[in-house]
């Protein structure tokens, strides 16, 4: 069995995905994620990698774009403003039906807000980060570990539906340290010979990578095969954790760092008497509806627990139909929420209420 070593969130993520298998990694320096890039940039010249710090963060995502066509794993990481500057080239990776990994580390906005960590990138990444209809799947770490674990995941699943995906932490999460168990080193295994750009030997026909087509019924069938694909990461990928639901009378919904502070506040609760339990997204996207709706016959509501306005409160209602009321107990602009602010929205929603 691996020992564990103390590492930063960010560099967890990098070592991860170098021991998958990722040799080429493009990115640019924005706090609070420029461990990422620093880390690569000492750990790829002695693998054989590629390390390359680009002009700009869009230079970077099409580095990444033609890696990525010849069926390689390739990587970038940014924050905030630097991930809405890739959002066009996530975009293409997307219509061109390509494997990628993106990480982003966010930081409080809007603009260029702060350096403090933030969940308020919630909607760019779930809705589609970029022009068009189009899905990346959004993995959400709680540990360090699940900064490692999740980055694997994130390849995995990236080459398994040829699609981007998208690793989102926090400023917190890529900056704490802890204890970790870092993967084994198994490159992850790639068949991309049936589409991939990487020479034809005057052997097949030619694989053309591209995400324009003029002619609108070629460019709807193509939609409609990627939203069939995306229907089977919902139903075979979508990733979540239960905590004290068995008898919870009240629905913590949290994930990345606030659902550390939650679980904290739930013990809390749990001493008063408060019957309190917690459903952690890990997919942001494909999100947990099933999990939500199905605590929805059994709880009297929801709390949710975000760095941000409320955006993942959305998708709470959404999922719950709107059947039980759901409030919020929020922190913004970079401030994280204490265990005891939790615990004071849990104790009103006990009594009907929402704390203001």
């Amino acid at each position: 069995m691996s020992e564990k070593v103390l590492m930063k969130g960010n560099e967890a993520m990098a070592e991860a995905a170098i021991r998958c298998g990722c040799r080429h990694y493009f990115g640019y320096p924005i706090t609070p994620q420029t461990e990422v890039a620093a880390y690569m940039a000492k750990r790829m010249p002695k693998i054989g990698g590629v390390f390359l710090q680009a002009e700009s963060e869009i230079a970077a995502i099409n580095m990444v774009y033609g890696v990525a066509s010849t069926g390689k794993s390739a990587m970038t990481s940014s924050s905030s403003p630097g991930i809405a500057l890739k959002c066009e080239g996530i975009s293409y990776l997307a219509g061109a039906d390509l494997p990628a990994v993106i990480v982003n580390v966010p930081r409080g906005g809007p603009g260029l807000g702060g350096i403090q960590p933030s969940q308020s990138d919630y909607f760019l990444a779930t809705r589609g980060p970029g022009h068009g209809d189009f899905h990346v799947v959004v993995l959400s770490p709680a540990s360090v570990q699940e900064m490692a674990d999740l980055t694997v995941k994130a390849f995995e699943l990236a080459h398994r539906y040829r699609m981007p995906a998208m690793i989102l932490a926090d400023g917190t999460m890529g900056q704490m340290m802890e204890p970790v168990v870092l993967p084994e080193g198994k490159p992850i295994e790639v068949d991309a010979s049936d589409w991939a750009a990487v020479g034809t030997e005057g052997k097949r026909k030619h694989h053309v990578i591209s995400s324009l087509y003029l002619q609108p019924e070629v460019l709807e069938k193509y939609n409609f095969e990627r939203y069939e694909r995306y229907e089977k990461v919902k139903e075979n990928e979508t990733a979540w954790e239960e905590y004290q639901m068995e008898d919870a009378e009240i629905c913590v919904v949290a994930h990345g760092i606030t659902a550390r502070i939650a679980r904290n506040a739930i013990v809390m609760a749990r001493a008063e008497g408060i019957k309190v339990g917690m459903i952690r997204p890990i997919t942001l996207w494909p999100f947990p509806e099933k999990a939500l709706a199905a605590a929805a016959d059994k709880v009297n509501s929801f709390v949710c627990v975000e760095m941000n306005m409320g955006q993942m409160k959305e998708d709470v209602e959404l999922a719950i139909r709107c059947r039980k009321p759901v409030s919020l107990c929020r922190r913004v602009g970079g401030m994280i929420p204490t265990s005891e602010e939790v615990l004071e929205q849990l104790r009103a929603a006990a009594k009907g209420g929402e704390q203001k």
